[in-house]
């Protein structure tokens, strides 16, 4: 898989606007991001022969990718529609960037948008979330995915000696970003005392412990290293890719405070030829406090058990020594259930263009993205650079 390495580059990216859009749906939604892409990369639908998308949840199709086409009138040579949770992003990018460096195709729109905040009723989120555990260890107890991710974070607090303080951080540096993110769905700041006070919705998970719930979508344009010097933007090469997967339940999982992150980041900064100190800004999976923590530890970037005390003395700031989840990440910027891992990529590049704004990174030249789904099921580690080789 060392062959990756620079091969391809992101040449365009966009958001959707995101959080409660009654107006439109999920499908429209996809097409919207992936024609706003097309349009930041200054080339036509015409020109792509490639196309990746995720399941709906609430705008479900037999064949998702097949039908996003069929809207966009364009007619690919490689039309995939991925199914996993948020892990799935940067599985299905290193399966394009594979596709393009093997000649199966010149040019792939990666496209992914769901509505889960106007697009399904109250009763209909709750079967879902109590539909994901495994039908005879763990549905029958009535869990759902918040008691799931509670269960890991209690687990991390005996373990560790983690606190609900620091874990409330993650939060607060969430909503730090997402206060200077005119995009973002949530701005109002927050304090550690704020998290502690909202809430309860398992415990030790507060409701500001817990990602948003959204509507949005997110695209990218991904080509050759080689044509994307012919694009009008500056591109972003990819450098490394990883994934580790260690179960599908959580009940089934050989460790709760450790997770595959570790074989995930390992890969990934093996096939770049760098380590956790080389990287300058990260967008790191946040669907509860806790995850983040784990992942932080189990990518190298703190010891287990330090992540906690990393966060809280403000290590993952803009002036920290890891500015992450610039944005403001899934707890504040949005959550659209699969899409998810996708607005951390978008970040990220913005972030090596230099395109963020106030929340701007200082000499930002690598970038580190991760996502994981299920119950920390699954997972994959993307590294990014503003060079072709470092």
């Amino acid at each position: 898989m060392s062959s990756l390495r620079g091969k391809t580059a992101i040449v365009g990216m966009a958001d959707t606007k995101v959080g409660k859009l009654p107006h439109i749906g999920a499908t429209e939604l996809c097409v919207e991001a992936a024609m706003l892409a097309l349009e930041d990369a200054g080339i036509s639908k015409d020109q792509v022969d490639g196309l990746v998308t995720c399941h709906s949840m609430t705008e479900p199709h037999m064949y998702h990718a097949e039908a996003v086409a069929e809207y966009m009138q364009i007619f690919p040579r490689y039309c995939v529609t991925a199914n996993a949770g948020g892990g799935t992003t940067f599985s299905v990018l290193q399966n394009a960037a594979a596709a393009i460096a093997t000649g199966i195709c010149k040019t792939i729109v990666i496209s992914m948008a769901d509505c889960l905040r106007t697009g399904l009723t109250r009763d209909q989120a709750m079967a879902l979330q109590s539909s994901t555990g495994h039908p005879q260890f763990e549905i029958p107890y009535g869990p759902t995915v918040p008691a799931f991710y509670a269960l890991i974070a209690r687990a991390h607090m005996e373990q560790y000696g983690t606190t609900p303080e620091q874990m409330a951080a993650v939060a607060v540096n969430g909503r730090n970003y997402a206060a200077m993110n005119p995009r973002a769905q949530m701005r109002d700041p927050i304090t550690i005392e704020d998290v502690l006070a909202s809430r309860m919705i398992a415990d030790p998970l507060h409701l500001l412990d817990c990602s948003l719930v959204s509507d949005g979508g997110a695209a990218v344009v991904l080509t050759s290293a080689e044509q994307a010097k012919d694009f009008p933007t500056d591109p972003v090469y990819l450098l490394g890719f990883g994934e580790g997967h260690g179960h599908e339940h959580i009940s089934q999982a050989r460790s709760l405070t450790t997770s595959a992150a570790v074989e995930s980041g390992r890969r990934a900064f093996r096939m770049a030829g760098m380590g956790p100190g080389d990287i300058s800004v990260a967008q790191i999976y946040d669907c509860f406090t806790p995850v983040l923590l784990i992942e932080l530890e189990d990518l190298g970037f703190c010891s287990k058990g330090e992540a906690g005390a990393f966060v809280a003395a403000g290590e993952t700031a803009l002036t920290g020594s890891l500015p992450m989840n610039t944005n403001g990440g899934l707890l504040s910027y949005c959550h659209p259930g699969n899409p998810g891992s996708m607005f951390g990529l978008t970040e990220a590049v913005a972030q090596l263009r230099g395109d963020s704004g106030e929340r701007q990174v200082s000499n930002a030249e690598t970038a580190l993205v991760h996502g994981q789904g299920g119950i920390m099921s699954s997972h994959a580690t993307v590294i990014l650079g503003q060079e072709q080789v470092l």
